[in-house]
């Protein structure tokens, strides 16, 4: 009996030892995996960030993780040193890559609270130069129009030729962001910012449905986007396509 009782804890024990030794190369496995990605530390949002959270109140929101190097945002941080007094631009949630971008100066926080998304819609994030934002124009709470450009193939009677539409109409935006701009002295009495040109590109945030959204990620990937301040009783005269051949008609 006393032999049985010995064997029996014996195999117990030799599974628990065998289960330890699965996990312990389960999880060499996954270093190794991850070092052959050359992986980079970069800050990542571990807890979720309302927008005009101040960076000295949001470090205990942060971590740092190896991120495979191919999934690394040009603009993401590694660290918050110079970032002092700047605040979260936007809602940060869990899991994103901290960019530069989402850290802007006290005066400049635009919050996706600025613009209450309707419901059944999402928001969906991009980013276009000034010149494609209506010089930029526009606000938190405005209307825009969304225009797709293709060089080829998105016009199923003339595949080849490059087209344009003002596909998305009426748009909600709930949030833009910029960089901060350099303080101009107007010497006439004007406002500044209506004839000094904007400089950077600009985050733009957009309520719409899932079909719509996919359009609009799968315009910027593949072609171009740009933006009309479109105001809800602006005329909408049809879905027209530009191609060389009919733009002048």
């Amino acid at each position: 009996m006393k032999s049985r009782m010995l064997a029996g804890t014996a195999a117990v024990a030799l599974a628990l030892v065998g289960a330890l030794l699965i996990i312990v190369y389960a999880n060499g496995a996954d270093a190794r995996a991850m070092a052959t990605t050359n992986p980079k530390k970069v800050l990542v949002v571990q807890k979720a960030i309302p927008a005009g959270t101040p960076v000295n109140d949001m470090t205990a929101s942060l971590v740092i993780e190896d991120v495979p190097a191919a999934g690394v945002a040009a603009t993401a941080l590694t660290s918050l040193d110079g970032k002092g007094g700047a605040v979260a631009a936007v809602d940060l949630v869990p899991g994103e890559q901290l960019l530069k971008e989402r850290l802007v100066d006290p005066a400049d926080a635009k919050t996706s609270s600025a613009a209450k998304v309707p419901t059944g819609l999402q928001e969906i994030t991009f980013e276009l130069e000034a010149k494609r934002v209506v010089g930029g124009r526009i606000e938190a709470g405005d209307h825009v129009g969304i225009g797709f450009s293709f060089t080829g193939g998105a016009d199923k009677s003339k595949p080849g030729e490059p087209t344009s539409q003002l596909t998305l109409r009426k748009v909600l935006v709930t949030a833009v962001q910029r960089a901060p701009q350099p303080s101009a002295k107007p010497t006439d009495g004007t406002n500044p910012q209506d004839t000094t040109l904007p400089q950077g590109s600009f985050m733009v945030t957009v309520a719409v449905n899932d079909i719509d959204a996919t359009k609009i990620i799968y315009s910027s990937n593949n072609g171009d986007l740009w933006l009309t301040k479109e105001p809800l009783d602006a005329q909408d005269n049809g879905g027209f396509i530009a191609r060389k051949d009919n733009v002048y008609k």
